[in-house]
């Protein structure tokens, strides 16, 4: 049963049930885009071992890149919540956008007007085609849930980020919260 419909803006909780997922297990996806031609994310809780200097070397910031999905791995996106200084952004919700000049950002952060609390970058994203999402839901592979952060959501940890959201579900999901990644290996 689905307690709550995708809507650009909320965010998706991988289900315990996807345990092995290589892109999604224990992952925690912004929904950037949710429409009639498929919807787009970026998995929000999974640091890469890269930051954005050793990638684009005129950047003088170590800010971390997270894997955004499974989809155009070499492509560089980026979301934030400083509308106001990075021109042609595309607003998400809740104060979260996505995009926006990205010589601007450069010369932002190298001036130190942008910090990593708020903006993050992904390699990647996560896309699903029209209905695919809807399906994935309805075979338990996701929750759905409202961005209760709202633009506070750049500064959470990755760490536990997935286990806090899956205890805030209640019930039968605060025992998945401490079990093993893998439970092959418990």
């Amino acid at each position: 049963m689905i307690s709550t419909l995708p809507k650009k803006g909320h965010l998706l909780i991988a289900e315990p049930s996807i345990l092995g997922d290589v892109s999604f297990n224990r992952s925690v996806i912004l929904l950037a885009e949710h429409n009639d031609e498929g919807s787009i994310g970026f998995i929000l809780n999974k640091p890469l071992n890269y930051s954005i200097n050793d990638l684009i070397p005129e950047i003088d910031a170590a800010f971390k890149i997270y894997n955004g999905g499974p989809v155009e791995q070499d492509n560089l996106y980026f979301i934030h919540n400083i509308p106001e200084i990075i021109p042609n952004s595309i607003e998400i919700s809740n104060g979260i956008y996505w995009g926006g000049d990205f010589e601007t950002t450069k010369h932002l952060i190298n001036t130190g007007k942008i910090s990593k609390n708020n903006i993050r970058f992904f390699l990647g994203y996560s896309g699903w085609s029209v209905n695919q999402l809807e399906l994935e839901m309805h075979e338990n592979a996701w929750i759905v849930t409202e961005n209760t952060l709202k633009n506070k959501l750049l500064s959470k940890s990755s760490n536990q980020f997935w286990k806090e959201k899956i205890i805030e579900q209640g019930g039968e999901y605060v025992l998945f919260s401490n079990a093993p990644e893998n439970p092959a290996l418990n």
